[in-house]
């Protein structure tokens, strides 16, 4: 059985990281573009001008109309191409980075992947997620290549709204259990063939340091500060659950993500879709409720929903929710047994119940 491993050949993280980005960037091209929505340019727009005060390389920007669709990476495509682009760099949150994912395998040349925020484990990824107009999942494209540089400046991420890097840990509490259930199934990764040892030590690990560093972070994050909490949790959404996710595997939780964007609205973030997800994933594989209980309450003390209310979502849409988690193009496959729409309805509503003592 085939075993590959993926991941981007550089990571940085610090506080004012964002300084070196010009230089950076001078290893890896001459014409960058820079993609990013009007809030984040005007947080990032002033240290990226400074850094590359000093580089050989210039940058323009390209405004990010919000959502990954066919019709914007074909649009900012085209920009790049004109503009002969041979650096790529996405700044903000997921879409944004995924949308420059999206550019860079049509066009090529290399690409930074900037986080401003710590709420999903995209950054490190070589997968697309690619909505509808209508904000829809409609599928997720893998490129080749990751990012050549993640560069995450940890003083922009700690004066994010908190509730970003509470959806990061959200994403991040499912990369060891879903890990778990694609060993266990025989599940495939998205790196190609079963899980390796190193994807698997790094979920565990990312698990980990979540459990000690997160609560304490929410706090530093909450009051704009960075601490070695701060630096601990952000390098576990970021890169451990990053590299853990690729490389060990996604499963029910975030199947019934992807069941809850494609058959409902709701407002909830990735990873608060995730995290309820996980809750519900954990009753499929009948952990015993001691655990169930131990991550619901751990969850909703950092400010995670642990409900279907919590989320935005009505019990009569469970069904349809879970008819879309168990779709063939989710990652329910990986979940041992062979999951059933009702199987997944009961384990949401079961997980609903137990996040009501918690909330």
């Amino acid at each position: 059985m085939t075993r590959s491993f993926v991941s981007p050949p550089r990571y940085v993280q610090s506080v004012g990281a964002l300084a070196r980005l010009g230089t950076l960037i001078d290893r890896l091209g001459a014409e960058a573009l820079l993609i990013a929505d009007e809030v984040v340019h005007d947080v990032v727009v002033d240290a990226v001008d400074e850094s590359f005060a000093e580089a050989r390389a210039r940058y323009r920007v390209s405004i990010f109309e919000g959502e990954c669709t066919e019709r914007e990476i074909a649009r900012l495509s085209a920009i790049a191409r004109e503009r002969e682009t041979d650096v790529v760099v996405g700044a903000g949150g997921g879409k944004a980075i995924d949308v420059a994912k999206a550019v860079r395998g049509r066009v090529g040349g290399a690409l930074v992947s900037l986080p401003t925020v710590a709420s999903t484990d995209a950054p490190t990824s070589g997968l697309s997620v690619v909505y509808s107009e209508d904000g829809r999942v409609v599928g997720g494209v893998v490129h080749d290549s990751r990012p050549d540089l993640v560069l995450v400046d940890t003083e922009v991420v700690a004066t994010a709204p908190t509730r970003w890097f509470v959806s990061g840990i959200g994403d991040a509490l499912a990369t060891r259990f879903e890990t778990a259930a694609t060993v266990e199934s025989g599940g495939e990764t998205v790196a190609g063939g079963t899980p390796t040892r190193a994807g698997i030590a790094l979920a565990e690990q990312c698990y980990d340091v979540l459990r000690t560093y997160a609560p304490d972070a929410v706090t530093a994050v909450d009051e704009g500060t960075v601490t070695d909490a701060v630096e601990e949790t952000t390098e576990a959404i970021v890169l451990l659950s990053g590299l853990g996710f690729e490389n060990g595997g996604l499963a029910a939780a975030h199947a019934i993500h992807d069941g809850i964007t494609s058959a409902v609205e709701s407002d909830a973030t990735h990873g608060e879709k995730v995290c309820l997800g996980l809750l519900a994933q954990l009753v499929l594989e009948g952990r015993p409720d001691d655990e169930r209980r131990d991550l619901a309450r751990f969850a909703s003390g950092i400010g995670l929903p642990v409900t279907l209310d919590g989320i935005g979502v009505s019990t009569s849409r469970v069904e349809a929710i879970a008819r879309a988690a168990c779709g063939d193009d989710t990652t329910i496959g990986n979940q041992p047994g062979d999951q059933t729409p009702a199987d997944v309805a009961e384990a949401l509503l079961a997980a609903n119940e137990l996040g009501r003592s918690f909330e």
